[in-house]
This record gives C-alpha cells, sequence and structure tokens, in this order.
C-alpha cells in the first residue's frame, strides 16, 4: 500500500522550520484516499506498538480473522503435521472402493474423516449411513444392520430395511465396530466378503454394493488376542488403516480450533466475541485434553456462553484441576507428569537421540514430525537449550 509517507520527498525549510516538499495529487478524492490510507496505517501501528508495552495478562489475540483454505480440509481444522499425515492418506484411499478402519481416541474426529472419504469417493451422490454399533442394545443391532421380515421376532409388525441395505451403492460407517457383539460378528464378515446377507426372518439373499468404513478407539489386536474378537473379521477391516491424532500431539491446531469454535458458537449466539487474551490462549496447550477436540469444543461453547463483550472468557480454573495424566494406567499420583513436563522430556529425548541436530532428514524436528520453526518455539518456550539439558 502506497502512503502519504511515501509521497513526501527531500527535506526543506518552510519559514526557517524544517518540513516536506509533497506534490498532491491530482485530485480531491485521490487526496481523500491517500489521507484515510495514511490515518488508518498510523492508527494500526499506534495499535501494534501499544500492544507490545502491555503486559501479558492484558494482550490479546484476534479470533475474528477467517480461516485460511490450508487450515482446513473437508470441515477438519488443523495444519499439524500429524494432521496433514492424516489428510495425505486421506486423498490417496477415498478414490478407491477400499474397506478403511480408522483407529483413535474418542473425541478425535472419526466421523469427520468418513464423511471426507465419502465426500471424495466416486460414490459421494449415494447415501452414507452411519451406525453407532455402541449406541444399540445388542439384541437390536442385528435387525438394524440387516433388517426384518414382518413376524420375524415379537414386536415386528412391519418389515424393516436395515443400514446395509439403505447404503446400497454408498458408504456405511459402522463407529464403535470393536463393540460388535461376537454372536454378530461372522454375520458381518460375511458381508465383507461376499456383499451379501439375509434379512431376520428371510431366506432370500440379499446383494448389496457398499463400501465399509469402519472406526474404534479400543485395541482390536489385544481383543483378537482375548478372544473378544475375530481374527478373521479384523483383518478384513484392517485394510487401509487411518490412525488419528490426540489433541495433545497436535496443540499446535489449537489456536485454529478455538478462532473455528468461537465464531461458530458467538454466531450461533449472537454475540460479538472476537478476541482472547494471549495469556489464556497460552494456558490451552498446557492441559493434555483427554477428551480431545470434542472436549476443548465443548469448552469454548461454555466460554462463549460466559463471555459478556468482545473477549473470550475462557474458565481456566476448571483445567487446572485435572492438569495431569490423571488417566495414565500404572501411574501413582506423585508420578504423574504434567503435559509440559512430558513434552519438554520427549523433546530432550529426541535431541539426544539426534545428537542435538534440529533440521534435515535426520533431524530431531523430523522425528517429531514438526517443522524445524515450531520445534525451536518449543524449544525456547519450554527453556531447551544443550546447556542445561
Amino acid at each position: 500500500m502506497t502512503t502519504i509517507i511515501d509521497q513526501l520527498e527531500a527535506p526543506v525549510r518552510v519559514n526557517g522550520n524544517p518540513g516536506y516538499e509533497w506534490t498532491p495529487p491530482g485530485s480531491f478524492d485521490e487526496l481523500d484516499s491517500t489521507l484515510e490510507n495514511f490515518f488508518v496505517e498510523n492508527q494500526q501501528s499506534q495499535e501494534r506498538r501499544l500492544a507490545a508495552k502491555l503486559p501479558d495478562e492484558q494482550k490479546t489475540f484476534r479470533l475474528g480473522e477467517p480461516l485460511r483454505r490450508e487450515d482446513q480440509f473437508e470441515g477438519i481444522i488443523g495444519c499439524s503435521a500429524s494432521l496433514r499425515e492424516v489428510f495425505g492418506q486421506l486423498k490417496i484411499v477415498a478414490p478407491t472402493d477400499s474397506t478403511v478402519l480408522l483407529l483413535g481416541e474418542t473425541g478425535t474426529g472419526k466421523e469427520l474423516i468418513a464423511r471426507a472419504l465419502h465426500n471424495r469417493s466416486s460414490r459421494r451422490d449415494r447415501p452414507f449411513v452411519r451406525v453407532n454399533c455402541a449406541a444399540i442394545p445388542s439384541g437390536l443391532l442385528e435387525s438394524e444392520l440387516f433388517g426384518h421380515e414382518r413376524g420375524a421376532f415379537t414386536g415386528a409388525i412391519n418389515r424393516k430395511i436395515g443400514r446395509f441395505e439403505l447404503a446400497n451403492g454408498g458408504t456405511i460407517f459402522l463407529d464403535e465396530i470393536g463393540d460388535i457383539p461376537a454372536e454378530l460378528q461372522p454375520k458381518l464378515l460375511r458381508v465383507l466378503q461376499e456383499q451379501e446377507f439375509e434379512r431376520l426372518g428371510s431366506t432370500q439373499t440379499i446383494r448389496v454394493n457398499v463400501r465399509v468404513v469402519a472406526a474404534t478407539s479400543r485395541n482390536l489386536p489385544q481383543m483378537v488376542a482375548d478372544r473378544q474378537f475375530r481374527g478373521d473379521l479384523y483383518y478384513w477391516l484392517n485394510v487401509f488403516p487411518i490412525r488419528l491424532p490426540a489433541l495433545r500431539e497436535r496443540m499446535e491446531d489449537i489456536p485454529l480450533l478455538v478462532r473455528y469454535f468461537t465464531a461458530r458458537y458467538a454466531t450461533r449466539m449472537q454475540k460479538s466475541v472476537d478476541q482472547v487474551s494471549s495469556k489464556a490462549m497460552n494456558e490451552l496447550p498446557q492441559y493434555s485434553w483427554p477428551g480431545n477436540v470434542r472436549e476443548l469444543q465443548n469448552f469454548i461453547e461454555r466460554a462463549v456462553i460466559l463471555s459478556p463483550g468482545k473477549v473470550l472468557r475462557l474458565p481456566l480454573s476448571e483445567l487446572n484441576q485435572h492438569n495431569s495424566f490423571a488417566d495414565i494406567p500404572g501411574q501413582s499420583p506423585g508420578s504423574r507428569l504434567t503435559l509440559k513436563d512430558a513434552e519438554r522430556e520427549h523433546i530432550i529425548q529426541a535431541l539426544a537421540e539426534t545428537n542435538w541436530i534440529i533440521g534435515g532428514l535426520k533431524g530431531a524436528a523430523a522425528r517429531l514430525g514438526l517443522k524445524r520453526t515450531t520445534l525451536i518455539s518449543k524449544m525456547q518456550r519450554l527453556g531447551i537449550s544443550r546447556a542445561l539439558a
């Protein structure tokens, strides 16, 4: 942007006082525009200088700016290295009809990934049917998946079309597949292998053309070893596994998620919240977020409700009460590490293993799945240096 300052020429003396010689633009409109730009730029510059002098608790992080295209993918918010790896796998497998198994903790966005797989496939114009296998009673799950005929059991007064039949030509998303009852697993395996089944109470075989995307937060290999899950079913599901990172593994995405959820709930509640204190924002990555993105989303919704003005009021006291890895099995309370301590130890270990080489293919940043600049920023924030390690 060209400002009025750029148009000032060499210093001269006017009435004995130092000044500048300036040739005005060709019209009053141009003059008005030039002056307006100058005052706006000058005001912004003053705001930046004043903000730099404020104590940390008074500095604010702007939330009103729109997300960039590279910060979101099919409605999934984030640009961390671990999430970009997931996006890369998604782009590869989405155009195929192969079965995909999504692995990750609860709240990591498995349904969003499943929908993205469907939207980027040739089946995008066909149905996307979701089934939560853990939410349906085991006695009703077979009827939900495969349907039933009238009179198949007490209360079956009409024929019911099952979810697999409804998804014909499209995609079926089997969420929490690890909770499917053992007696139903052989019938599910048959659908995967043969793409055919019978409704309850019928001998007529129904053929379907359905892509299966399954998801679980459970350890299926361990369940196979414990004979709680069929090995052959697991191998059919595990054609293309995609592991979704927990939020604590991609903390650099938190500002983007806070911005997205704040705008979403502020619009819904007709509020004008568009700022948060920098100090409060810096506190969020110090919490382990065991509920992942879903927990952060609910936390931000609560914060918007509590915010009467433009500044987002984060109820940080709630996080401070749980700021430890309390859910790690086998740890006594005295041995629990905060997220900050665990992150520091993890980075120091990677640096030691790479002889404190940060960049390059064999450096610590590559080993940790981070950008070199991100790792350097984390080292500075955590006070990590070779001399102190």
